[in-house]
């Protein structure tokens, strides 16, 4: 069995295609990863979602951003951008169990044979990736909570609280927790955030760095799998860390990683969002 973990798919089912017809991906036997933002701005968001649906049984996702866009714009058509290309989930005859498995995927993945964490944007500095796993806990238990997701999925949206606070509650808490771990690129040492800012490296505020360059941070060693960043174009100089968002559907490419052997596969992406 070979466990191999995939970039940002964002509707670009083709090019997943071509990486597993690469590595000669079996569901009987291997196990895919993907780092989230399975669908939106690609041209195949719901097909992509009804072939990773089809062999759920040997994938682990985490969501991304773009995924809990679409569980919004679920609940409220009106949060529908000019840009997204989710209105054929929305139509689609399975549409509540696509939605429903959705929902019911983790903020964090830690595979503690391997010690490998799989997440969208990253783990802010100030935390461990126990803390973490705990942290992601409290939107997933929301997320699955019949009663409780609708609020959840009207408030998660903004950039404040910039910081994490234990003092926290409510949705001012679930939010910023879901934006260490889906939108994160930019923070201090002590985990504020810069959500504006959005290119390479050289681009931070001042004051502010990439999540992952502090050598102080808690989770400094561990093994990190994460997506998010295209303008990264998957290079991430720290051993240990795996960048994986290589800009497909921006005309990039997709990445596919072999989780034991770090060896690393790529299919080009020609085509752009209108």
């Amino acid at each position: 069995m070979t466990t191999y973990a995939v970039g940002d798919v964002q509707g670009c089912l083709e090019p997943l295609k071509c990486l597993l017809d690469q590595v000669h991906f079996d569901p009987a036997t291997d196990r895919l990863w993907l780092v989230g933002d399975l669908v939106n701005r690609g041209p195949q968001s719901l097909e992509t979602l009804r072939f990773l649906y089809a062999m759920r049984g040997s994938v682990i996702s985490v969501l991304g951003n773009h995924d809990l866009h679409l569980l919004a714009v679920a609940h409220n058509a009106e949060r529908l951008k000019k840009a997204d290309t989710l209105r054929e989930i929305l139509e689609a005859p399975e549409r509540d169990d696509l939605l429903d498995w959705l929902r019911r995927m983790p903020l964090v993945h830690h595979d503690a044979e391997r010690d490998v964490t799989l997440v969208h944007a990253g783990i802010p500095p100030q935390w461990s990736i126990e803390k973490s796993l705990l942290r992601a806990a409290e939107v997933e238990e929301v997320l699955r909570d019949d009663d409780r997701l609708p609020l959840f999925l009207e408030g998660m949206y903004g950039n404040e609280p910039a910081k994490w606070d234990k003092k926290l509650h409510g949705i001012d808490r679930l939010r910023v927790i879901t934006n260490y771990f889906t939108r994160m690129r930019f923070c201090t040492p002590d985990g504020k955030l810069d959500l504006k800012s959005k290119e390479g490296l050289g681009t931070a505020p001042e004051g502010y760095a990439p999540w992952f360059s502090y050598a102080e941070r808690k989770a400094q060693g561990r093994k990190i799998i994460f997506g998010h960043w295209a303008a990264l174009e998957g290079q991430c100089d720290i051993p240990g860390l795996y960048a994986l968002d290589t800009g497909c559907v921006w005309g990039g490419s997709m990445t596919l990683l072999n989780v034991d052997t770090g060896e690393r596969i790529n299919c080009s992406c020609a085509a752009k969002p209108s």
